[in-house]
C-alpha cells in the first residue's frame, strides 16, 4: 500500500472514529446467566422491489422482452429479419385478441418467404444462456386464413450470428392455442437473440412469446433465477417483504399494485409501466414494464421456499406522494379494504373459500400462514392516518391475529415523522412500524444508540429500509463499498441490542442488474449469465445467521455506554443452538485487542466468523464476487475468556457454548 493510501485511511478512521487512537486491552463482558428479552429470531429478512430490472430481467428469468407486444410501443425489443429477399410486413393488431388483458399481438404477413421472413428480441440487453442449458420455447399462435403457414421456427444466436439453439412450433389452427417446445443451447454467451422465422407465404398470429429456463429454483414451472434465489436463501432470512416500495404505490393510482391481477393465468395478468421506467433522468429505461409473471402467488412460494415468513405491503388508496399523490376519496376506499381482507383469505383460507380456492387452483392447496400485513409503503400525514384507521379497523375485526405495519414516512426523523409517531403510539396503537434510513455512513455510525431511548412498549420497529449512501440519497455515484457496509454493521448492533423494541430489519434494494439499474446501492448485483453479493450483503448475513432469541448483558470496559471509541457490540443468546453470540464492530483504523468473557458460558473453543478490509473503498464484483467476504476461524478460551485481534474496520462474530 503506498504512503498516499495509508495517509487516506488514516483520515478516514478519524472520520469513523474520532481518532485512531485506541486504549490497550478492552474487555466485552457478557452475562449469558441472565438472558434478557426475547427477540424475533427472524428478525433479518429480505426485501424486494421491482427496480433495476431486479423482477423482469432478474429474478423472473423469462428471456423475451416485451413478449406480449402490450409495451406503449407494441413492437419495442422486436426487428424485422427479411432474409434473401424475403418479403412481408409486421402488424401489431387488436381484433380476436387473446383477452381482454392482453389486447395486442403480432401478425407476421407473408408474402414471399424465400430463405425465411419473421423477428428477432434482444431480451433484458441480450439474453443469457449457458451451454447444455435447456430452456421451453413457446408462444400463443393461430393462421387466420386457409393454408397459412404450418410452422414457426425459433432459433438462439449467439457471436456472430451462429445458431446455438432451435426448436420448431407446428400444427396451428385458426384458434389461439398455446404451442411449446424444449431448446437446448450448445454455447455460453450473455448477449444471444432469439429469431422467429416462417418460410411459407401467409398470415401467422403470435402472442405471449416466451423463451423460459428449466432449470429453475427447485425446478418450479414459472418459476425464479435460480442463482439470485440461491443467494437469499443462504441470507435464511425470517421474513420476504413484498411487492415494494414505490411500486405498490404507482405514480398514480391507475398504476398502483394490483395483487389480483398477479394471480390469473399468465396470459390474462394485465401489463403496465413499472414505477421506475423514467423516474431517474440519469437512468431513463424506456424498456421496463411488469409483466407479472412474478405475482403473489411466486412470491408466497419463494418466501416458502427460502423459509421467510411473507409480509406483502397492499397499496390504502394513495399514489406516491413524491409523484402525483392522488388519493382515492374516502367514500371509494372499500375496494382497497377488500382487497386486503380478501389477501388474507388468499393466503391462510381454507381451499374451499373463494380466494382460498384460487391459490388450491394455482397449485398451492394448503394455506400460506401469513402473519404480517402491510399497509401503505411510505405515505404520510393526516391522510395516510384516517385511511389507516379504515383498514385497521376491518382488518383486526376479522383476523385479529394479523399484525398490521404502518408507516413512518419516508425519512428517519422530522415533523411528518413524530406525528405519524404519534398517532401509532396514542389512538392507533399500531403493530409495527416501517422506519427508513437512506443516510451517509457516518450517520449510521452516530445514530447506533438511536433505539436506546424507545419506549419499551408500544408498537414495534421495522427497520424496512435501509443502506448507507456514499455520495448522497439515490445519486447514482452511490458505492456498494466497505465503507458503507462497516457503517451498517456498526449500526445494526444498536438494532440487535434493542431486540426487544427493533423486531426486523431489512437492507432495500435487493437486485440491481449491472446493464440495467436506476438506483445504487443495492444488496446484490447480477448480469444475464452471474451474480454476486455485496459487502452489504456479507454484514446483512452475518447477522442473519447468527440471530439469537434473547438479549445478553453487555459491558464495554466495565460501562454500559456502547459504543466506546469506534468499538460497537451487542450479544444474544440463542436457545435453539445453545450458543452465546458475540457481535464486535470495529470502525477504527486501528488493531483492536480485545478481550470477551462470556460468563455463564462453558464453551473452552468459539467459532470466530471475521468480516474486514483495510480498503474502505473495497468492493465486490463479478470477477471478484468475494472480494470482501467472511472468513472462519476458531479461538480457544484462556483463563475463561478469549483474546481476539479485532481487525481494522472489521466486523467480528463470537460464538462459545452455554452453559
Amino acid at each position: 500500500m503506498s504512503l498516499r493510501s495509508t495517509a487516506i485511511l488514516s483520515a478516514v478512521g478519524l472520520l469513523f472514529a474520532g481518532s485512531a487512537q485506541t486504549p490497550p486491552g478492552e474487555t466485552i463482558t457478557v452475562d449469558a446467566s441472565r438472558p434478557g428479552a426475547a427477540l424475533n429470531p427472524a428478525m433479518f429478512g429480505v426485501f424486494f422491489e421491482d427496480i433495476n430490472f431486479g423482477g423482469d430481467g432478474g429474478l423472473y428469468p423469462e428471456r423475451v422482452r416485451n413478449r406480449s407486444f402490450e409495451f406503449t410501443e407494441p413492437l419495442y425489443g422486436w426487428s424485422k429479419v427479411d432474409q434473401g429477399g424475403a418479403e412481408g410486413e409486421l402488424n401489431i393488431r387488436t381484433e380476436g385478441a387473446l383477452n381482454a388483458s392482453n389486447p395486442h399481438y403480432l401478425r407476421i404477413r407473408v408474402y414471399s418467404p424465400g430463405p425465411g421472413y419473421g423477428v428477432t428480441n434482444g431480451g433484458f440487453r441480450g439474453i443469457g444462456v449457458e451451454s447444455g442449458a435447456e430452456f421451453v420455447f413457446s408462444a400463443y399462435v393461430r393462421t387466420p386464413g386457409t393454408g397459412g403457414p404450418k410452422s414457426l421456427k425459433a432459433s438462439l444466436l449467439g457471436g456472430g450470428n451462429n445458431v446455438i439453439g432451435e426448436a420448431t412450433l407446428a400444427g396451428f389452427s385458426s384458434q389461439w392455442r398455446k404451442y411449446e417446445a424444449t431448446m437446448r443451447v450448445s454455447a455460453t454467451t450473455p448477449r444471444a437473440q432469439l429469431r422467429l422465422m416462417v418460410t411459407e407465404p401467409g398470415e401467422i398470429d403470435l402472442d405471449m412469446v416466451s423463451l423460459y429456463p428449466k432449470d429453475t429454483f427447485k425446478g418450479r414451472q414459472n418459476g425464479l433465477r435460480r442463482d439470485l434465489v440461491q443467494l437469499l436463501a443462504d441470507l435464511k432470512p425470517g421474513f420476504l417483504r413484498f411487492p415494494g416500495g414505490c411500486i405498490v404505490e404507482g405514480r398514480r393510482l391507475a398504476l398502483a399494485y394490483d395483487w389480483k391481477n398477479t394471480v390469473k393465468d399468465l396470459a390474462e395478468r394485465r401489463m403496465i409501466v413499472n414505477r421506475w421506467n423514467d423516474e431517474f433522468a440519469h437512468r431513463p429505461t424506456p424498456d421496463y414494464f411488469q409483466t407479472f409473471g412474478l405475482g403473489f402467488y411466486e412470491y408466497f412460494l419463494l418466501a416458502e421456499d427460502i423459509g421467510a415468513s411473507p409480509l406483502p405491503v397492499l397499496n390504502c388508496g394513495m399514489a406516491c406522494q413524491f409523484n402525483s399523490s392522488e388519493t382515492a376519496p374516502m367514500d371509494k376506499l372499500e375496494p382497497y379494504i377488500q382487497d386486503a381482507l380478501d389477501l388474507v383469505e388468499f393466503a391462510n383460507g381454507p381451499a374451499s373459500s373463494k380466494w382460498g380456492a384460487v391459490r388450491a387452483r394455482l397449485g398451492h392447496p394448503a394455506p400460506f400462514g401469513m402473519k404480517l400485513l402491510g399497509i401503505g409503503n411510505e405515505q404520510w400525514g393526516p391522510r395516510y392516518i384516517e385511511r389507516y384507521k379504515r383498514f385497521a379497523a376491518a382488518l383486526k375485526a376479522k383476523y385479529p391475529e394479523i399484525q398490521l405495519v404502518g408507516s413512518s414516512g419516508p425519512s428517519p426523523a422530522g415533523q411528518e415523522f413524530d406525528y405519524l409517531w404519534s398517532n401509532f403510539r396514542g389512538e392507533l396503537k399500531g403493530d409495527i412500524i416501517d422506519e427508513h434510513y437512506y443516510m451517509a455512513p457516518q450517520w449510521f455510525l452516530a445514530n447506533s444508540a438511536r433505539y436506546d431511548k424507545y419506549p419499551r412498549t408500544g408498537p414495534k420497529v421495522f427497520a424496512g429500509e435501509y443502506a448507507a449512501q456514499t455520495a448522497g440519497t439515490a445519486r447514482p455515484t452511490n458505492r456498494n463499498n466497505w465503507e458503507a457496509a462497516i457503517a451498517e454493521a456498526a449500526f445494526i448492533t444498536g438494532l440487535e441490542r434493542n431486540g426487544d423494541v427493533v423486531t426486523m430489519a431489512s437492507y432495500a434494494p435487493l437486485f440491481g442488474h449491472l446493464d440495467a439499474w436506476q438506483w445504487t446501492p443495492n444488496l446484490i448485483w447480477f448480469d444475464n449469465l452471474k451474480s454476486y453479493g455485496t459487502p452489504n450483503y456479507y454484514v446483512q448475513k452475518m447477522y442473519s445467521t447468527n440471530a439469537g432469541t434473547n438479549l445478553l448483558p453487555l459491558q464495554i470496559n466495565g460501562s454500559a455506554a456502547n459504543p466506546q471509541n469506534g468499538l460497537y457490540a451487542s450479544a444474544t443468546l440463542d436457545n435453539r443452538s445453545g450458543d452465546v453470540i458475540v457481535k464486535a464492530v470495529n470502525a477504527t483504523a486501528s488493531t483492536r485487542p480485545v478481550t470477551i468473557k462470556a460468563n455463564g458460558a462453558s464453551g473452552a473453543s468459539a467459532r470466530v466468523i471475521t468480516l474486514a478490509s483495510g480498503d474502505l473503498k473495497a468492493e465486490n464484483s463479478i470477477e471478484k464476487p468475494t472480494n470482501v467476504a467472511p472468513v472462519e476461524t476458531a479461538a480457544t478460551a484462556a483463563a475463561g475468556a478469549f483474546h481476539l485481534q479485532l481487525a481494522p474496520y472489521s466486523m467480528t462474530v463470537l460464538r462459545v457454548r452455554a452453559r
